[in-house]
């Protein structure tokens, strides 16, 4: 008997698991993730690393060096987090303008 369980059921590196086309490995992940949301009941708790983690970009954005007293820094990065969403807005705007204009 082989120790390598059932490793033949798994695809090779670079080839598509069990034949899925790209769209249905889309819509099965689509399906995961909407069962996974449905099954948390504290989506704060869920996404609270993931949003520490961004709100502290600014910070370090803003002082790297983590000298600057708290207050400072904590309105900087919120100046910092302000511009980016800006910025974000602007391109978004802008692709919309340049595809409405191609069709």
């Amino acid at each position: 008997m082989s120790d390598r369980g059932n490793t033949h059921d798994m695809p090779d590196e670079g080839q598509r698991p069990s034949g899925l086309t790209p769209e249905q490995r889309r819509r099965r992940a689509r399906i995961a993730a909407h069962v996974s949301w449905a099954n948390t009941t504290d989506r704060t708790a869920r996404t609270a690393a993931g949003t520490k983690a961004f709100l502290d970009r600014f910070e370090r954005q803003v002082d790297p060096d983590g000298t600057l007293p708290i207050e400072l820094r904590s309105a900087m990065a919120q100046h910092a987090r302000t511009a980016y969403m800006l910025q974000l807005a602007e391109r978004s705007a802008a692709a919309r303008k340049r595809r409405t204009s191609k069709g």
